[in-house]
């Protein structure tokens, strides 16, 4: 007999993974661009006069019926045909011109729609469907203890003959998926998922039964500019690359992610001589640096995730240079790249790439394994020793075998080759920024104390700096060199705490957070409707915010600020956006800062935006129980629902590989300006308090 409450459900999810692409008891699915969701009919609905309909929830437990009321109807006669209630898995899709799924920007234009003729107008001009490709449920038997092979048996009895344009079975190759994963190159999917049919159905669990292979394009794209770096960054910011469409050259977008020093000093030296005062491309292009053109005579490799509406990139990263191509010859048309083949084994690369040693180049790539090779070897000597690193610098570490997460057997040295394999991206964000130590001397287990002070000797290479109005810090330490950053280590600390501003203008802050903190019984759930909120009221303001994990149980957003932003207006713009999140929905977010007043609530926590606060930053290691790391993510992982648990120091690299920097947004993406921000806010939410002081904060800025 069903006993569960089905809006308790979760649906089962699937570990990001390199699976073979052939298996006795393997099956093989279309990845699809939509939203996850749980379908139900009540039984009990067939007994009563009005339409059977049927109810749907997402995958974070958000109930999507009102947003699809066509799907809920023709699940519902689906239910009224087979004569039994259900509980379906699937995922809803947007459905494009030829009636096949279409991207998820284009479901966005529904899925938060609240009114009812809303609703019914969008629906007329963005149709959806439902992807079927599990059932729990059938009239009241529990199907979820069968083997999936079992399940899919019972889902194609009802659904083969009854199957239509709104409610689709999905797609399912057994034993062999290699011939789908070339379909799915040729036609742009976003993956396969693969699935052990042997495998029952486990709500909300995430493991090796169920894998999914995330498909990346790549192909060839001319440079014909770049932007003016920003922050840290040396020579350029970014590239800004094209493709020729018949004699016309067009914008694809701005290649800011996937560079070495070596890469961002070859590729200046290239540009420079190209330089010219005219735009090369059809249409100039709004860039969120200044722009710098070039003659169109270079051509670099480059993946991303696909083409946005708008004709470019979303997510690229820099590959490589391809020498010898010709330039006339890139067009839109590309590949795409897959992680693995029928053994396993990594996918060879398709047939334009050229071969590189990994995202970061091949020099960074070899740097990170010779270092780690480095500390292999003092590991075997007993954990002690003297650990030269690539620019000649010694450090003497100690105890590398120490356990620091009993729990998963986790020690100092495993901690030193995951800074030292992630430092290329981890490094630029702490750039320049004076660093909070959190000591953890016996382990997350023991005993932990803060150090403002940086200690009297320091080993050479590693930088320290005294700050004015540091209330009797002589000196801290400051981030972006990899000495300072494996100096750290040694001296127990676990995670990277930057300032919100740069040591050179410690009184002004250049990006502020939102630190979205659960008390204690909220699920992770509730944490991402507070986020979407948010990300909704940022929508509304035209602002940008870039989410990440905090590696713990919570979530943080960040959003870039122009240079030369007073540490109070900062503060002032993020209370408003928490008080505004907090006053709409009052039974899932508060900003109150008694912790006994907050009730069942996720805390938005602003006040982390004062001069010497910290949170930990974009990869950086966690003292949580799981090993969590602070993963950037994207907005749509944040709709889709994840567990926070997924996201620690052995998924980063892996993740890296396939979605390239996402923190690219917040070092390089366009700032708010809280100058015209603060006009724009006291409009769009007069209601909103310290109005007083948001005016003061203003007038400082001038």
């Amino acid at each position: 007999m069903w006993r569960d409450d089905v809006r308790q459900l979760r649906p089962m999810l699937a570990k990001l993974a390199e699976p073979p692409l052939s298996g006795d008891s393997l099956v093989f699915e279309p990845k699809y661009d939509g939203i996850r969701a749980l379908v139900a009919v009540d039984p009990a609905q067939k007994n009563s006069a009005a339409p059977v309909a049927a109810r749907l929830w997402a995958r974070s437990g958000n109930e999507k019926t009102a947003q699809f009321p066509e799907l809920a109807t023709a699940v519902g006669d689906l239910s009224v045909a087979i004569g039994r209630g259900l509980v379906l898995d699937g995922e809803i899709v947007a459905l494009g011109p030829d009636g096949e799924p279409a991207s998820f920007e284009t479901l966005q234009q529904r899925m938060h729609l609240s009114r009812a003729i809303d609703v019914r107008h969008r629906a007329r001009a963005t149709p959806t469907a439902l992807i079927v490709f599990d059932v729990l449920r059938d009239g009241d038997e529990d199907l979820r203890g069968l083997p999936l092979a079992e399940r899919r048996a019972r889902l194609e009895s009802m659904l083969l003959e009854r199957a239509g344009p709104i409610v689709r079975l999905a797609r399912q190759v057994r034993g062999d998926g290699r011939e789908l994963y070339t379909e799915a190159l040729a036609r742009g999917w976003e993956g396969l998922i693969v699935k052990d049919e042997r495998s029952p159905y486990r709500c909300g669990f995430r493991g090796a039964e169920w894998r999914k292979l995330k498909i990346m394009r790549r192909q060839p794209f001319v440079v014909a500019g770049w932007t003016s770096p920003r922050g840290s960054r040396d020579q350029f910011g970014a590239l800004l690359v094209g493709y020729y469409q018949g004699e016309q050259l067009r914008f694809a977008g701005q290649v800011g992610s996937g560079f070495d020093s070596r890469d961002l000093i070859d590729l200046a030296g290239r540009l420079g001589p190209l330089e010219t005062p005219h735009c090369p491309f059809s249409e100039r292009p709004e860039t969120n640096e200044k722009p710098h053109w070039t003659r169109p005579r270079l051509v670099v490799e480059v993946k991303f995730l696909e083409w946005t509406r708008a004709g470019t990139l979303r997510q690229p990263v820099f590959v490589g240079l391809r020498d010898g191509a010709t330039v006339k010859a890139v067009t839109r048309d590309g590949v795409r790249i897959g992680a693995a083949s029928s053994s396993g084994s990594p996918m060879p690369p398709a047939p334009h790439a050229t071969p590189l040693a990994g995202d970061l180049g091949a020099a960074a790539a070899e740097a990170a394994k010779t270092l780690v090779a480095s500390i292999d070897e003092i590991a075997a000597r007993g954990g002690h020793g003297r650990l030269v690193l690539p620019d000649g610098v010694a450090l003497e570490v100690s105890n590398l075998g120490k356990v620091f997460w009993p729990e998963l057997g986790i020690t100092k040295g495993d901690l030193f080759r995951y800074y030292a394999r992630v430092s290329p991206f981890l490094l630029p964000v702490v750039a320049d920024r004076p660093l909070v130590m959190k000591r953890f001397p016996n382990g997350v287990d023991g005993e932990a104390f803060y150090q403002h002070r940086a200690p009297s000797e320091i080993p050479r290479g590693v930088r320290l700096e005294t700050l004015a109005d540091d209330h009797g810090v002589e000196s801290r330490l400051v981030g972006g060199s990899l000495a300072t950053l494996l100096y750290m280590v040694q001296l127990a600390v676990i995670s990277q705490d930057p300032w919100f501003s740069r040591a050179q203008s410690s009184e002004f802050a250049d990006q502020v957070a939102l630190d979205l903190d659960p008390m204690d019984g909220v699920p992770f759930t509730q944490v991402l409707d507070v986020a979407r909120s948010i990300r909704d009221v940022l929508d509304k303001l035209g602002f940008p915010g870039v989410p990440k994990t905090s590696g713990a149980s919570g979530l943080h957003i960040f959003i870039p600020l122009a240079p030369g932003t007073p540490y109070q207006a900062a503060r002032l713009f993020s209370q408003i956006i928490a008080t505004t999140v907090a006053r709409k929905h009052p039974r899932i977010a508060t900003v109150e800062r008694a912790v006994g007043s907050r009730g069942a609530t996720v805390y938005i926590d602003y006040l982390q935006n004062i001069r010497g606060k910290t949170l930990a930053c974009a990869y950086s290691a966690r003292a949580s129980t799981f090993a969590g790391a602070s993963t950037p993510l994207t907005w749509h992982e944040v709709d889709a629902g994840f567990d926070t648990r997924d996201f620690t120091m052995h998924t980063v690299l892996d993740r890296l590989a396939t979605t390239g920097d996402l923190w690219q947004q917040v070092r390089s993406g366009p700032p708010v300006d809280l100058r015209e921000a603060l006009d724009t806010l006291a409009v769009a939410f007069p209601d909103t308090r310290p109005s007083k002081n948001i005016a003061g904060g203003k007038k400082r800025m001038g």
